[in-house]
């Protein structure tokens, strides 16, 4: 397959044309191309910038060759960000920035892609990639719907990728410890667990501006629907921090707001320490959500604003063994595991991952704490949980090396975490009780609620097209 038929079959439009000519990775010093995996990246934004592209360099046996965003300032900053690491290092070579993602997927001498790009942009690149034999590395949450995950997974598994979650939590001690002591049974029978996640502040300016000349807003859009752009929408223009939290994560078009935003950490978590890594909830329940609209502005005056996510929000779900857990912006921040000898309450404590993550009021939470301290001592038991530590994304690249697919976050387990928190966003919206088949993935015996699984995609973009385009079969 040439490159021209590759670009062909993954975007199904032809390539915009004046991108630079695609010129091969070099191979470095005593890096030899076994050793090394040659990894593009997809998106520079915040998290690009604070979490992934910093981390992907600090990785033994990984090294990047090509940036894409559709912003070409920001694949500017990150080719310079990358170019100047590795100077400093001694080691030559120039970086490759794109500005449409699939010259990345396309190039033979790429193995891997790093995706850290807006929630409605995470799992199409993820299945073409993994069509086109990449492994991938995607930040959470996995999907903007259930069926676009479902795809994702299927896709990332038909192939034999080797995959990771952006699900960092997973690397961390205290993260590990609490699940492993869960799991073994340290509480007796869990019966609750109590998730506590931020919210976000209603806002953002209405009025439409020209779009800069720098940003493809039409493919940053993708498979949504087509809107006017205004800045608040979309990410501060020609900020180069890169520290602010950008619009669209308060915007329902690209999102579903901090149940995904933090619910796919925590919840992956509760998952991790119960055991449900492949099912779900049975039931789902909203006990009271307000969606944003209206914010007082300096006068006090309501204003209708652009940012819709959830504000305030309470819901349940329970699992088919009877363990409810119970969502609600009102706990601290954290996972508390509530059973018949008391609780363990783990959280991140006072480490920020961005500059821009919030952080609960009050005394700083414990990292790790217990009803009784004597519930925290001792071995765990004999079951041991997969354990990894410290860089979360040196997890990927051993497993690529390996050839080992079965990462600290595979790719259905990262489904599952997902498919929990958009299952809570829909019983937001639809505030009744609803009942869902984690096996099939369907809701019982609700049309509406069925309904909410997928949402129409734009042409020529959209998860489902790429999977069928690229898999021959129909989804």
């Amino acid at each position: 397959m040439t490159r021209r038929d590759m670009l062909k079959g993954l975007g199904g439009a032809t390539a915009v044309a004046g991108f630079p000519t695609i010129i091969p990775a070099r191979v470095l010093g005593q890096e030899a191309p076994s050793k090394t995996v040659q990894i593009g990246q997809i998106g520079y934004g915040r998290i690009a910038s604070y979490m992934d592209v910093p981390a992907i360099l600090a990785c033994k046996g990984a090294r990047y060759v090509a940036v894409a965003d559709f912003d070409k300032e920001r694949a500017q900053w990150g080719k310079e960000r990358i170019e100047a690491h590795y100077a400093k290092q001694g080691v030559p070579g120039e970086i490759t920035a794109v500005h449409d993602y699939r010259e990345l997927i396309a190039r033979k001498d790429i193995d891997a892609v790093a995706i850290s790009t807006p929630d409605h942009w995470h799992s199409q690149p993820g299945v073409e990639a993994a069509f086109a034999g990449k492994h991938v590395y995607l930040q959470k949450p996995t999907s903007l719907t259930i069926d676009e995950g479902r795809l994702l997974s299927d896709a990332v598994r038909a192939n034999k990728r080797t995959f990771l979650l952006g699900s960092q939590q997973r690397s961390s001690e205290q993260f590990h410890r609490a699940c492993e002591l869960v799991r073994n049974g340290r509480l007796g029978k869990v019966t609750r667990i109590e998730i506590g996640l931020p919210g976000d502040p209603a806002g953002g300016r209405t009025e439409k501006m020209p779009v800069p000349e720098q940003f493809n807003y039409e493919a940053w859009l993708g498979s949504t629907p087509e809107v006017y752009y205004t800045e608040d929408r979309v990410h501060k223009n020609h900020d180069r921090k890169l520290t602010s939290r950008p619009g669209w994560l308060r915007c329902e078009q690209f999102g579903a707001g901090m149940i995904t935003g933090w619910g796919a950490h925590h919840l992956d978590i509760a998952h991790w320490g119960m055991g449900w890594e492949t099912s779900g909830p049975k039931f789902i329940q909203d006990k009271g959500t307000h969606f944003n609209k209206f914010y007082k502005d300096k006068d006090g005056k309501d204003v209708l604003g652009l940012w819709d996510v959830h504000g305030e929000y309470d819901v349940e779900m329970t699992y088919a063994d009877g363990t409810l857990m119970r969502v609600w912006d009102k706990f601290p921040n954290g996972i508390r595991f509530i059973g018949e000898k008391g609780w363990i309450f783990v959280s991140r404590g006072a480490t920020k991952t961005t500059a821009s993550d919030p952080v609960a009021p009050g005394k700083p939470l414990k990292a790790l704490d217990a009803s009784d301290p004597a519930l925290l001592e001792g071995d765990a038991g004999p079951i041991k949980l997969y354990k990894h530590r410290g860089n979360h994304h040196q997890n990927w690249i051993d497993h690529i090396l390996k050839g080992d697919e079965d990462t600290l976050v595979p790719v259905e387990t990262a489904h599952r975490s997902c498919s929990a928190c958009l299952l809570a966003h829909i019983g937001m919206k639809l505030k009744r009780r609803l009942e869902w088949d984690p096996v099939k993935e369907r809701f019982v015996n609700d049309d509406e609620a069925n309904a909410m699984l997928r949402r129409e995609e734009r042409a020529p973009y959209g998860t489902r097209r790429a999977y069928e385009r690229m898999s021959g079969k129909r989804s």
